[in-house]
C-alpha cells in the first residue's frame, strides 16, 4: 500500500553578516553549496551537473561519504540576482522518490548583514517524518552558510 502525501510548508530565517550579493553567490556556486550544504560532517553533496540559470538543472547525490546514493534533481523557476531564487526539486534514491518541494530562497539588505527567508513547500511520499529530514537538515546547512559567508 501507498503511504498518503504527507504536505508541509517549512520556513526557514537567518540572518548573516554579510553583504547580500556575498550570501546570494553562496547559493550560486555549486562547490559552494557542496561545502555549507552539508547537514553533517560525514555527509557529502557530489555536483554531477550544475546550470544555475531559469530553466537551468542540477543533478547532485547526497548521503554519507561512503554511500551517496539520494539522487536529488531541481529545476531553477525564478531568479532575481542578489536577491530571489526559486525551483522546484526532488529527492529519491533508484526509482523511488521520497519527496518533491518548491523553494523559495528570499534575500534582502539589514543593514551591513543579509536576512535570509526560505520556503519550503514539501510534498512528502514516505511520510511526514521526510519533513523532519528536510528541517533537520537544511536547519543545520544553513548554520554551515554563516561560517561559508564568514570566509
Amino acid at each position: 500500500m501507498t503511504e498518503p502525501v504527507a504536505h508541509e510548508t517549512l520556513l526557514f530565517e537567518r540572518t548573516y553578516a554579510c553583504a547580500p550579493a556575498v550570501l546570494f553567490a553562496a547559493f550560486a556556486d555549486p562547490a559552494a553549496r557542496s561545502r555549507w550544504g552539508r547537514p553533517s560532517p560525514d555527509a557529502v553533496i557530489i555536483f554531477d551537473a550544475a546550470d544555475f540559470r531559469v530553466g537551468g538543472r542540477d543533478v547532485s547525490r547526497c548521503g554519507s561519504a561512503l554511500d551517496p546514493r539520494f539522487l536529488v534533481e531541481a529545476v531553477y523557476l525564478d531568479i532575481v540576482d542578489g536577491r530571489r531564487i526559486v525551483y522546484a526539486e526532488t529527492v529519491g534514491e533508484g526509482s523511488t522518490h521520497f519527496s518533491a518541494g518548491l523553494y523559495t530562497v528570499e534575500i534582502t539588505p539589514s543593514g551591513a548583514r543579509s536576512a535570509l527567508k526560505l520556503t519550503v513547500q514539501l510534498a512528502a511520499f514516505t511520510g511526514p517524518e521526510a519533513a523532519e529530514g528536510v528541517r533537520a537538515g537544511f536547519g543545520a546547512a544553513l548554520d554551515n552558510l554563516a561560517l561559508e559567508v564568514a570566509a
